[in-house]
């Protein structure tokens, strides 16, 4: 392992690889535009292919799930085979499946196509990566690849609701997939041209038990986390969140066995990718704890539509894209890790405006918003750079495949943990609150959830459901400020660790 600030060397970067990195940026905008954009435009489809509650579970999870456990044997196959040959092979693939989806016949067919886009989308992130870091040499040429690159994952999964609606003004639901087509298209038919290939010299077996105890211990684990923000604690979380945990202990034993292993340990042990890891993990958290509260708190207790409440929310993605871009350019007159620590203290500083809000002027919560994904843009773009920046040059896309699977962790786990305490409070709070008069079973409804109180408004009378709106709404303003002063703490103690951790890099 080596540390980015031990690179000297300014090797100049050709022309074209400038070219290639905006040809990198496209199949990343479309495989996080493919994550947002059933957002908005799920009811439609339902309703066309007749999918009930659980098909559409599995419509919108199923990408995202399959993507996370084949990351990181994506990302060894890529160092073995090629990136850029993953990367094409990936491209081909998904315009292939994007097709399929678009015309799928009813609900089930579309599941298998939604899973088969999650494996075809899992090398691409991995293989990007990789390609940036044997494109630009130069540190700070690479800190700046990697926020742009960060940058247009952002924009896609920002703009993905917003394009779905438009299309769906026009066109069919399918058009929502079709999109990737083309872009894909352009990629497989220029990619030759504008990328170079980068692979290991020596590149040992592909180890398949590795790979599937990975597969096999991810899905459950971040399945479990869902069903832990979704559910509230069960059995059946905690099941599925136990088999994932044993499946990649296991993993991690295997790879402490194998002379050439998936995934590197190292970067778990080298203080700079351990420490940037950690950030990737814990950081994303605080954002997936947010993404679950705003929105409904903008919608259900501020009365905002979703469209509304979805444009309200949006500068904060322009906030994380403008972020992550001044990163690298702050990062060439200071540490990496003093840069960082400092988004991250802004990043509290949005937190604590967001607990405020909850109690006083619900504009706090936007500007408080866009400041901490604003605080958030270093720590995404220069923690990435750290992770495949400490890797060796032939592990590159190992190292991005393991940074992307630490982002995804951490936001199922801010979403999981972080909702599990705000719904605590909310129950907390609401016991206490709503009229005492209630009815049993509205009362036992109304207390559980925000959206619970919400579908029993309409069997009350005038008075009864306005004073359980209010009650509703005042717990649910609690949960978010536990949540949000909860994310401040952890964004104060990430800004230490990364201020005295980093603090050469």
């Amino acid at each position: 392992m080596h540390s980015p600030s031990h690179e000297h060397a300014t090797p100049s970067t050709p022309a074209r690889f400038w070219a290639g990195l905006a040809l990198l940026c496209l199949p990343t905008a479309v495989l996080a535009l493919d994550m947002s954009v059933l957002y908005l435009t799920l009811p439609h489809i339902s309703a066309a292919l007749g999918a009930d509650a659980t098909r559409e579970l599995w419509i919108l999870d199923i990408y995202p799930l399959l993507i996370a456990g084949l990351l990181v044997p994506m990302g060894a196959l890529g160092d073995r085979i090629g990136q850029r040959r993953l990367l094409l092979y990936g491209s081909a693939a998904f315009a292939a499946v994007s097709t399929l989806a678009a015309f799928s016949p009813n609900a089930d067919t579309l599941i298998l196509a939604r899973a088969a886009l999650g494996a075809a989308g899992a090398p691409l992130m991995p293989a990007t990566l990789g390609l940036l870091n044997a494109m630009f040499p130069d540190p700070n040429h690479r800190r700046t690849a990697i926020a742009v690159w960060s940058s247009a994952f952002m924009t896609g999964f920002a703009t993905g609701p917003l394009i779905g609606g438009a299309l769906l003004e026009t066109f069919w639901w399918g058009s929502v997939f079709l999109l990737a087509v083309p872009v894909m298209a352009l990629v497989v038919l220029t990619g030759r041209t504008l990328l170079p290939e980068h692979r290991r010299e020596n590149p040992g077996r592909f180890d398949d038990p590795s790979a599937t105890l990975f597969f096999v211990g991810l899905l459950p684990l971040v399945h479990g986390l869902k069903d832990l923000a979704h559910q509230g604690a069960s059995l059946a979380a905690a099941a599925w969140i136990a088999l994932g945990a044993a499946a990649l202990v296991a993993f991690v034993l295997r790879q402490r066995r194998l002379t050439d292993p998936l995934l590197d340990l190292r970067l778990l042990t080298d203080r700079t990718s351990a420490t940037a890891l950690a950030l990737l993990l814990l950081g994303p958290a605080i954002i997936g704890g947010l993404t679950l509260f705003v929105p409904q708190y903008l919608q259900s207790t501020q009365g905002m539509g979703a469209l509304r409440a979805g444009a309200m929310v949006a500068p904060a993605a322009l906030g994380l894209i403008v972020g992550a871009l001044l990163a690298p350019i702050a990062a060439r007159r200071m540490p990496a890790g003093t840069v960082i620590a400092a988004g991250l203290a802004l990043s509290c500083a949005g937190l604590v405006m967001v607990a405020h809000g909850t109690t006083a002027r619900p504009a706090w919560v936007i500007v408080g918003l866009i400041v901490v994904y604003l605080g958030s843009g270093p720590f995404d773009a220069l923690g990435t750079d750290l992770v495949v920046g400490a890797a060796p040059k032939d592990g590159a896309g190992s190292a991005g495949a393991a940074s992307e699977t630490a982002t995804e962790l951490g936001t199922g786990l801010g979403i999981a943990l972080l909702g599990t305490l705000g719904t605590a409070i909310y129950q907390n709070r609401a016991a206490h609150t709503l009229p005492a008069d209630l009815p049993e079973d509205v009362a036992v409804t109304a207390g559980a959830s925000l959206s619970g109180a919400v579908s029993v408004l309409a069997d009350l009378d005038r008075a009864e459901a306005d004073a359980v709106r209010e009650a509703a709404a005042t717990a649910f303003a609690a949960g978010l400020q536990t949540v949000a002063l909860t994310g401040a703490v952890i964004a104060a103690l990430l800004a230490i660790a990364s201020a005295r951790l980093l603090r050469h890099v």
